[in-house]
């Protein structure tokens, strides 16, 4: 069916501080809206033959950017208007459903029959001074093969947090077992006293202030590093840090918040530990007495 669209425009504008937006759902309207309240004029298109004022042709042809707010499997509607999208900024804002959805990334598959702003430097600056208008912090992130990493970054959950929890996780596990080695097995083995009821409490309590320091260290020593490192040997502040560090750097936060979990699971073991302690003396002396009273019966 033939698209129509909807005109938003002062006939005194240029066509630059025109843009045209393909789509009127959540995603297009929310869009379409906020450049408005920006100043720019808004061609909206539309499925709905209610809506006719403009064909998408002409819609094309009266802006210089147009974003396309449509799911992928509807871009065949864009293939007849190839040639008015020549000279055009053309802006991809689809997100998948989930990840690798697709073989490759939708503005790489769109670029396929039309033009692409990602490997155009002015294109960007375009889309980068419309989104600075609008009030957003605008990123140049390269070419279009980096398209499929941020179509992916809805459907992330936590990615800063990856990272810290495998240290943290790495660490829990290597003293948990070593401990478990050291107190529980070996005093097994060498002298056959059967302690394995401190495992969940004691052992664990002693697990949580170790990983917290070392953690609570990993959140901290980075500065140190970056200020030795830019300072003292290299002599400037004003050079960028290697990749490791600019990332260890970005996982601080996450690295004190973990810190502060096993921070507090300690202060939680220690004070259920007295409990457990008593709990466990009452256990042995009525296992005790029972066991004097059926050997005096048995007498």
């Amino acid at each position: 069916p033939r698209i129509d669209c909807i005109a938003y425009l002062s006939m005194n504008m240029t066509e630059c501080e025109r843009v045209c937006v393909f789509g009127t759902v959540d995603l297009g309207c929310s869009l379409g809206l906020r450049l408005l309240q920006a100043g720019y004029g808004v061609v909206f298109g539309s499925r709905s033959p209610k809506a006719a004022v403009l064909g998408h042709a002409a819609a094309a042809q009266s802006a210089h950017q147009i974003f396309i707010a449509v799911p992928r499997e509807h871009y065949d509607f864009l293939v007849p208007l190839a040639n008015q999208f020549k000279e055009k900024v053309l802006v991809d804002l689809s997100n998948n459903l989930r990840k690798n959805q697709y073989p490759e990334a939708n503005a790489e598959y769109l670029q396929r029959n039309v033009y692409i702003c990602g490997e155009s430097v002015e294109a960007k600056q375009a889309v980068m001074a419309v989104a600075t208008k609008l009030g957003l912090s605008a990123l140049d992130r390269g070419f279009l093969l980096v398209a499929r990493e941020l179509e992916d970054f809805p459907l992330q959950l936590f990615p800063q947090w990856r990272l810290p929890l495998r240290i943290a996780i790495g660490l829990s596990a290597a003293f948990f077992f070593y401990l478990l080695i050291r107190y529980i097995i070996y005093a097994y083995v060498t002298q056959g006293e059967d302690i394995s009821f401190r495992i969940m409490v004691s052992l664990a309590n002693q697990v949580c202030p170790i990983v917290f320091l070392i953690m609570l260290s990993l959140c901290y020593m980075p500065s140190v590093l970056a200020s030795f490192l830019l300072g003292a040997y290299r002599g400037t502040m004003y050079r960028r840090f290697p990749n490791w560090l600019d990332r260890w750097m970005q996982c601080r936060k996450q690295l004190g918040l973990l810190a502060l979990g096993f921070a507090f699971l300690h202060v939680l073991y220690t004070l259920i530990i007295p409990i457990r302690s008593v709990e466990h003396t009452l256990k042995c002396t009525r296992t005790h007495t029972h066991t004097h009273t059926v050997a005096c019966i048995f007498l």
